[in-house]
């Protein structure tokens, strides 16, 4: 018998909480708002949902908030979010970023705006207000285990070994959900069967390590004294191949070309970009030839170029260094690239250009038929909605992290927010009603009633 809920109030529940959050700046390198964030998140799963915290996250830092909710049901799915946002100033914004309201956007109606409205502070109180509406209907046949970390802007280096170390303390379950506002754009939502992997760090070329100066001196001794920004230059073109930085490709498996070829059917590359105006796409080829590139492809991406000391005219520096971003596809271990890399620079005879790696983890690709995912796709058209299934995210996540207590790691959720890390971040109240409607009917459908204990086996 299927369940009715009240959208309107819990779609209220939603905007309270983030109306309550968003005031709170939990941002990185302010401990004091991510500890705080995160005593409001232990105040709300214990009194509102009746969830048991385990404290071993609490003692982290930040914190890993860690709930269990123990129904009695002998299986569980496991609840991932994120209570960490991106730094803001009032510049630009249409109200205090750390204050938010409701406003009317051209084409939208009624929208939340505030830091952390579409990422992710207003999906995380819609999955608390969700799941509390169908526990309170007896409409859930699964325990829960809950993860909500502060750290996944920058790297969640926490909970990657919270989940990693031996005799970790989350329980195996049937699939790990991350409930987001997955209608990018306003347009069809996506499904990812997996994520990238990505690698942080710097190449740096100092002047004292090869016969250039050991501190600026002036540049007119350029024609005899080596340049470490040219070395740097040097290096780079050793590594990676302009214009994208790229690396290599690794081959798609077969068991993922059928989506591959149903994804390209539907995709427009041209529209992908359209909103941006400037970008082109800087490879040849069709639909389905451009998706597998950027799938498949190994990258080392840069994100700054700067010479010590920075700025300075008349002179030549003593060192120059990039700050790169190695993102790779599912099946390449960074441990493998970064000694390639290193191994390049040795045989060009740059051995003295240092690449360090600061933190990162690779990519994972589960399963098509990954328990969860089905019924994520049948909620999407439950809603009138036609998904994208993409084999994986070409963006990175720590979904790595999951396999060793669940089969799947799955985004999901309609809903249409946006500017995410930008000015005049939103949500809009269509997209909340849509966002719970879409999680009322996926979280349950994971582990229908009635279904044998036997048919399901969580992760080992």
């Amino acid at each position: 018998m299927s369940v009715s809920f009240d959208l309107p109030r819990l779609r209220r529940e939603t905007l309270d909480l983030l109306a309550r959050w968003t005031p709170v700046e939990s941002v990185a390198g302010h401990t004091a708002g991510l500890r705080r964030m995160a005593d409001l998140l232990v105040e709300h799963l214990a009194h509102r949902l009746g969830a048991t915290i385990v404290a071993d996250g609490l003692a982290l830092d930040p914190p890993v908030v860690h709930a269990r909710i123990d129904r009695g049901k002998g299986r569980r799915i496991l609840l991932y979010n994120m209570y960490d946002v991106m730094p803001a100033t009032a510049e630009g914004w249409s109200v205090a970023p750390f204050a938010g309201g409701i406003l009317d956007r051209p084409g939208l109606g009624p929208c939340f705006v505030g830091r952390g409205a579409e990422n992710n502070k207003g999906p995380l109180a819609g999955m608390l207000v969700a799941l509390e509406a169908l526990i309170a209907a007896d409409a859930l046949d699964v325990d829960v285990e809950i993860l909500i970390e502060g750290e996944e802007e920058s790297g969640s280096h926490a909970l990657r070994h919270y989940l990693g170390r031996p005799g970790t303390p989350v329980r195996p379950a049937l699939a790990a959900l991350f409930p987001s506002f997955c209608e990018y754009g306003g347009g069809r939502p996506r499904v990812y069967c997996g994520f990238k992997g990505i690698v942080h760090g710097t190449i740096r070329s100092a002047g004292g390590a090869w016969g250039g100066p050991a501190a600026a001196i002036h540049g007119s001794n350029a024609p005899w004294i080596a340049n470490p920004a040219w070395r740097l230059v040097e290096a780079l073109a050793v590594l990676a191949a302009p214009p994208t930085g790229f690396l290599f490709r690794t081959q798609l498996p077969p068991v993922w070309r059928p989506m591959l070829e149903a994804l390209a059917a539907g995709f427009d590359p041209d529209a992908e970009l359209a909103f941006r105006r400037t970008e082109r796409f800087a490879v040849p080829g069709d639909a389905a030839e451009r998706l597998e590139h950027v799938l498949t492809s190994a990258v080392l991406s840069l994100s700054r170029l700067a010479t010590d000391p920075a700025d300075a005219r008349g002179v030549i520096p003593h060192a120059a260094e990039a700050r790169f971003e190695l993102r790779l596809p599912p099946g390449a271990t960074p441990e493998t690239v970064l000694a390639d890399l290193r191994a390049r620079l040795a045989a060009a005879g740059c051995a003295d250009v240092e690449l360090r790696a600061a933190d990162g983890f690779p990519g994972i690709a589960f399963a098509p038929d990954a328990p969860g995912l089905a019924a994520l796709v049948d909620a999407y058209r439950d809603q009138g909605a036609d998904p994208q299934i993409w084999p994986w995210a070409i963006g990175a996540a720590p979904a790595y992290a999951f396999a060793a207590v669940a089969p799947a790691f799955l985004i999901g959720g309609l809903g249409h927010g946006g500017n995410a890390h930008g000015i005049d971040e939103f949500v809009s109240l269509e997209g909340i009603d849509r966002f719970l409607s879409s999680l009322l009917a996926w979280l349950p459908a994971i582990a229908p009633k009635g279904r044998s204990r036997d048919d399901e086996r969580p992760a080992p």
